[in-house]
Parts: structure tokens; C-alpha cells; sequence
């Protein structure tokens, strides 16, 4: 069976949802991940795209996202600030570009950036263009079309990021401030700009595999192409604390599994990844064809330079992709 559909993802055909759940449950996993792995290197050759991200606005959030240290629900010990200092945000991400990162975001906490906060992130865009050549996202919530329309005119925006987080199903019992819908909304403006769009989820809340497979066909139905695969990392004050870890196959069975529904997207490395240090060549080889490197938002990421070697040694090239 893997076999089969393996050989007609190669052929541009698709698999369905019935087949996606029929793939979780095969119990010779090396064929799984195998598969996956030749998928990704057809369609995305071996390489891989780094991705960075600044912190722009952290901490003081209104919504209720059960995961979110930033929640100004929950009681975390972060470091809160309105802005980034404009030098920090223009030196990481210069600095980021010179070591190999194509793209760099700005990232905002709240339910949607407000005109002046991004009244004053468009100079600190500004001077990064002016400064390297590394891509430009903004990572800003529910934004609106206009606000959408200012990034990319004024500074020259080309992604958008939203992460959908987990499947329709099960976004309810993580959010109620915010629906998935709203979500699709931004997503969908951002396309009818022209802006290039990433977003994937988080694994591990309390979702099952069928419903991550949900999530992957959500991203697909919008042909994301950029889907960042983040792992919980359980943070203390907020309500998925003591959330319980994944197990290693879970984890590379969600990675060939979004493989197979999207081949032809880079499925990204992103935050938790630190939980996977010990086996990242395999995920390497199970479909991940991208990597959010350097810190998180508000946790410590994977070091750029280790990466670049990393990537290298497993027989990957740091490119930026064309596809995207």
C-alpha cells in the first residue's frame, strides 16, 4: 500500500483522507518514512530552506491560546515589552542573512498588530531591506487587507505567516478567542495580494492522529506552501503544562504522513525542535525539507551555525526555495 500510493503521489496524484489514516496505521514505519523521504527529495531535491524570526512585540496577548506563553491568561515568566529595539531587530536579522537565512519575519503577539505599532515596524523592515537581501515575512495575527496591502507596497513583504495550529475539529478546545475561520479569512486576503503564505501547526496538545491528518489536509485545500511543524514544548503557567510528550514514532509518522498530503510544500522544522536533537536525521528523512532556526518567540532555538553544519552533514544544501 505504501508502495502504491508512494508511486502515485510521484505521478502528481493525491491521496485521499481514508488512505492518510490507512498510512498512520501501517506497522512497518522504515517503509513509511522511506517512502516520505523519496517523495520530498522529488519534489524539493536535497535541500533545505532556513527561516528566522524576530520576537517584535512579545507578551500581553488577549487571546486565550492554551499553549501560549505570551497568554495574558496565563501566569509565565516572560519577558514583556511593547517593541523590539529597533538595532536589536535590524542586527539579528542581518546577521541571520550573512550566515545562510533567506528569510526573516517580524512577530507580533496579540490578536491583530495595531496601525502604530506597525506604523513603527515598517521603518525597522526598511532598514533590514536596505541592509541584506534576505525575504521579508511578517507574522502579525487576524491582520486586515489594508494593513496587508501597507507591508507589501511600503517595504516589500513577500510572506504572510498564520498558523492554522491543529485541525478544525479540535481548535475549539485550545482557543476560544478566535476561530480557525477567521484564521483561513487572513490567509485567504493575503493570497488575493499575491503574498506567499506559511502556515502549519502545533502537534502534541491533546490531538490524535487523525486529527493532525485533518490539519494536513486543511493546508492543502489552501496550498500552503511553507508548513512549519512545531512540537509542544509544554510551558509552566499555562493549561498544557503538563501536557504529555509524543514518542519519537508519533512524531515522524506525523512528519511522512504531511509529507505524502503535501509533497510538493516545505514542511519546516519549527519550535520544540530541541526535543528531537537526538533523532533530527530522521526526521530529516521522513519529509522535512525546511527549518525555522535561531530562538523562538520566547524560547531558545537551534544555534544557526550548528544547523548549517548539521544540515550539511546529513547530505542537505542550504538553499532558498523557488516554490514557495
Amino acid at each position: 500500500m505504501v508502495e502504491k500510493l508512494k508511486l502515485r503521489i510521484l505521478k502528481n496524484g493525491a491521496i485521499d483522507f481514508a488512505e492518510a489514516i490507512e498510512l498512520s496505521r501501517v506497522t512497518n514505519k522504515e517503509e513509511l518514512y522511506n517512502a516520505a523521504d523519496k517523495i520530498r527529495e522529488h519534489f524539493c531535491g536535497n535541500n533545505i530552506d532556513l527561516c528566522s524570526i524576530t520576537n517584535a512585540k512579545s507578551g500581553r496577548c488577549t487571546q486565550d491560546c492554551r499553549w501560549c506563553s505570551q497568554s495574558a491568561f496565563h501566569n509565565t515568566d516572560i519577558e514583556e515589552y511593547e517593541m523590539v529595539d529597533k538595532d536589536v531587530a535590524v542586527n539579528e536579522a542581518v546577521g541571520n542573512a550573512k550566515k545562510g537565512v533567506s528569510r526573516h519575519s517580524l512577530v507580533t503577539s496579540g490578536r491583530r498588530v495595531y496601525d502604530g505599532t506597525l506604523d513603527k515596524l515598517i521603518p525597522v523592515y526598511r532598514e533590514i531591506r536596505n541592509k541584506s537581501n534576505v525575504s521579508l515575512c511578517a507574522s502579525m495575527g487576524l491582520i486586515n487587507k489594508h494593513q496587508l496591502q501597507r507591508l507589501k507596497d511600503e517595504v516589500g513583504i513577500e510572506h504572510y505567516h498564520c498558523n492554522l495550529e491543529t485541525a478544525p475539529s479540535f481548535f475549539p478546545k485550545v482557543c476560544t478567542s478566535h476561530t480557525l475561520e477567521e484564521k483561513i479569512i487572513t490567509i485567504k486576503n493575503a493570497k488575493e495580494l499575491g503574498l506567499k503564505i506559511c502556515s502549519g501547526g502545533i502537534i502534541g496538545m491533546g490531538e490524535s492522529m487523525e486529527q493532525r491528518i485533518e490539519l494536513a489536509f486543511a493546508l492543502r485545500e489552501l496550498e500552503v506552501k511553507s508548513i512549519p511543524i512545531n512540537i509542544l514544548t509544554p510551558v509552566p503557567g499555562t493549561p498544557l503544562e503538563n501536557a504529555e510528550p509524543l514518542s519519537e514514532e508519533e512524531i515522524l509518522t506525523t512528519i511522512a504522513i504531511f509529507r505524502f498530503i503535501n509533497p510538493k510544500a516545505n514542511l519546516r522544522f519549527a519550535g520544540g525542535r530541541l526535543q528531537i536533537k537526538h533523532f533530527q536525521d530522521k526526521a530529516l528523512r521522513a519529509g522535512i525539507s525546511a527549518a525555522l532556526t535561531g530562538d523562538y518567540l520566547t524560547t531558545t532555538g537551534s544555534n544557526i551555525d550548528e544547523d548549517i553544519r548539521d544540515f550539511r552533514a546529513a547530505g542537505f544544501n542550504i538553499t532558498k526555495m523557488n516554490h514557495e
